[in-house]
């Protein structure tokens, strides 16, 4: 695979296209502030409906199986667009691309706010994820191409912060929006942005040139396994754990279906001359590295963000606003913290910095992993502010590291295929989450049950306070050993729980081995982010 990967480099002309060094600061600051606006609303839109999905579902006289597929839709839609967005943007132009997406993610949003049923939310949802998720990479590539030095520095963190919060506070968001007006201003909040960015992007100076060559050899074929793998993938992800993953016959098919797509894509992008994901970019060591620890980011950010919710509703029993109060915490560590890791990010090597992120993160993770059914929300405080301050650490350096090892004219690509790592990793964190809190909970039921014998004298104790808590006549009432039975299996739950919390603590010390592979990388040039696009 690498020899094609080098032979076919040759095939491929690196063409940089100039940014408007006439630009003022004060214009380039407005432009990728209204940039990370557009990406702030798509990544708030993927979990803004998380709270609130039982409201569409009888808005919308939906089943339960219909409704999660809002969230479904909107994730493949995302996921399919996040690794076209460079091609896109070389072809079309970074300005005229991301006002295109703008216009159509609004577009689709009044939509779902307009959904007369469950088939036209799906639909519009799944619009609203395919053209929110170019503006997504587009910022990253954008904001290293405009700035330099210092300036330059503060990107990442600026745009890790928002990269963090929108998903952490969408739920919560959601939940609040929906209790004050109704489900369909979860989707009509984006309409006074995404026309804030419509209608002023266009007038700004031209960020690089469109390369409309590309559109000649536009690749139909790469497009089409591209959609089938990620798609297929994603879906595997989101429904395999409820159909017992590859013992059912669909999810078997699906999981089919991304595996020889997906490498079929490999194939046709090392052959294409114009390839829609510039795969040559897994070259740089240390861009491959970077994605690979991204990867293992967006698995502890998109991950922690579920279980967390996901305990304090199922043992806890907290509301969609209670849930909101308790994890609130988490987005407003990120917002203090944000300002003092952009001025590590300048004095700190990146490596040092991001090793320390990832065993911050392990930490908060590891401080969770002793939870019980008695915790109620307070418990959760210090392991989140640990996580808020880690998750900057995490994301900033592998962000330097990654996108400050390319050369200029990779960026759009190379921030296309660092972004779809770190979605890919969020995937596949909630899948692992959901299966693991499964499976870790019939294993712990099973040992509370076998240790649940009849004359054991702790076992008589607990029936017969269970008969007194219910009024019962005596410690056999079915009522009573109904009482039993619940109160194990919420036991077993909580476990599985703690259980979820060491494993991803652990996964982040094991990611800590890629480490020494990273070479050091320092910000790019002065003449490097002229030429960038």
């Amino acid at each position: 695979m690498l020899i094609i990967m080098q032979q076919k480099t040759a095939r491929l002309p690196s063409q940089p296209l100039p940014v408007i060094d006439g630009m003022s600061d004060r214009r380039k600051l407005t432009l990728f502030a209204l940039m990370a606006l557009g990406q702030f609303m798509a990544l708030l839109d993927t979990q803004i409906v998380a709270a609130s999905i039982s409201d569409i579902q009888a808005g919308l006289a939906a089943a339960p199986d219909e409704s999660s597929w809002v969230q479904t839709a909107y994730l493949i839609g995302e996921i399919v667009m996040i690794p076209l967005s460079g091609w896109l943007s070389r072809a079309f132009s970074t300005r005229w691309l991301f006002t295109a997406s703008a216009a159509a993610f609004t577009a689709a949003s009044m939509a779902c706010g307009f959904a007369w049923n469950i088939e036209s939310m799906i639909a519009a949802r799944a619009i609203q994820g395919f053209v929110g998720g170019a503006m997504i990479p587009t910022v990253f590539a954008t904001g290293f191409a405009l700035f330099k030095g210092k300036k330059q520095a503060v990107i990442p963190a600026t745009l890790g912060l928002l990269s963090s919060l929108a998903p952490t506070i969408g739920p919560t968001l959601g939940g609040w929006i929906t209790d004050v007006l109704s489900w369909h201003w979860l989707f009509f909040i984006n309409l006074v942005p995404g026309l804030a960015i419509v209608f002023t992007i266009p007038f700004f100076e031209a960020i690089d040139e469109p390369d409309f060559s590309l559109l000649r050899r536009f690749d139909f074929i790469g497009l089409l396994l591209l959609t089938l793998a990620l798609g297929s993938f994603q879906y595997v992800l989101e429904e395999g754990y409820r159909w017992n993953w590859l013992d059912d016959p669909d999810i078997r098919a699906w999981a089919w279906t991304a595996a020889i797509a997906g490498a079929l894509f490999v194939w046709r992008s090392l052959v294409h001359a114009s390839p829609l994901v510039e795969l040559r970019t897994l070259q740089s060591r240390t861009f491959t590295v970077a994605s690979l620890l991204i990867f293992v980011t967006g698995f502890g950010l998109f991950g922690g963000i579920y279980v967390l919710p996901l305990f304090l509703s199922r043992i806890a029993g907290f509301d969609a606003p209670q849930i909101g109060e308790a994890v609130f915490v988490a987005g407003l560590s990120q917002v203090l913290v944000a300002p003092m890791i952009a001025r590590f990010s300048q004095r700190i090597e990146p490596r040092i910095m991001l090793s320390s992120g990832f065993l911050l993160f392990a930490l908060g993770l590891w401080l969770s992993s002793g939870v019980t059914s008695q915790w109620a929300g307070g418990e959760f405080f210090w392991p989140q502010i640990i996580r808020g301050f880690a998750i900057l650490m995490c994301i900033v350096p592998a962000t330097t590291l990654a996108l400050g090892s390319l050369p200029p004219e990779k960026l759009k690509m190379g921030s296309a295929l660092f972004n779809t790592m770190r979605k890919l990793g969020g995937a596949v964190g909630i899948a692992c989450i959901n299966t693991w809190v499964n499976d870790r909970t019939n294993l712990h039921w099973h040992r509370l049950a076998e240790n649940l014998r009849e004359g054991d004298p702790k076992v008589q104790t607990t029936l017969q306070t269970l008969a007194r808590t219910v009024h019962a006549p005596s410690p056999s009432d079915p009522h009573v050993l109904a009482l039993l039975a619940k109160t194990v299996r919420k036991e077993a739950v909580t476990m599985a729980f703690g259980d979820v919390f060491w494993l991803m603590a652990l996964l982040f010390v094991c990611a800590l081995v890629l480490v020494p592979f990273l070479k050091r990388v320092t910000a790019p040039s002065a003449a490097a982010s002229r030429e960038a696009h």
